[in-house]
């Protein structure tokens, strides 16, 4: 008798997202290390809203397509869990101001796609990152940055911390 196959790897993922974030999209390729699951704008703020994150948008809106909205849309399900993390591990008001929406650097790992948030400069927010992570220099636009212990990177833009969630942080 045959023994039946194990579920491949990428299965097993995109079971396991769905039950963390309904309405999660899985995107990549079957023979990529470790796919990124994509969530909608609706899923990341009802993510946020669930430990008390808020956002705010220049233009008042959602349209990932405008440079001052603040959109979510596409965003990574682990940058998501990534502010999550963060609020329940400094305990101070988190406001995002900036998420997948045009108009920010292009890269990689940048908003566009999905790596990134941006959050309002409180005093709250500042004293963690700068008395909980590790300083690491300065960016090559100026920026100082600090390291978190599980890689994600936060930079001091000097109106806003730019955050570059690489995993969830622990979530």
């Amino acid at each position: 008798m045959k023994t039946p196959k194990a579920p491949k790897l990428r299965s097993v993922l995109t079971a396991l997202a769905l039950v963390v974030a309904p309405g999660a999209v899985v995107m990549g390729t079957a023979g990529e290390a470790a796919a990124v699951t994509k969530i909608s704008h609706a899923t990341a703020t009802s993510m946020f809203s669930q430990v008390g994150i808020t956002w705010s948008s220049s233009g008042g809106c959602s349209n990932r397509n405008v440079s001052t909205c603040t959109s979510f849309d596409q965003l990574n399900l682990a940058t998501a869990q990534g502010a999550q993390t963060l609020k329940r591990a400094s305990g101070c008001a988190l406001n995002i101001t900036g998420g997948t929406e045009t108009g920010h650097a292009s890269g990689t790992y940048s908003h566009w796609n999905g790596y990134k948030l941006d959050y309002s400069k409180t005093t709250c927010v500042g004293n963690y990152i700068k008395n909980t992570f590790t300083y690491i220099g300065v960016r090559g636009d100026g920026a100082q940055q600090w390291r978190s212990g599980s890689g994600n990177v936060y930079a001091d833009e000097g109106n806003h911390w730019d955050v570059t969630y690489y995993n969830c942080g622990g979530c």
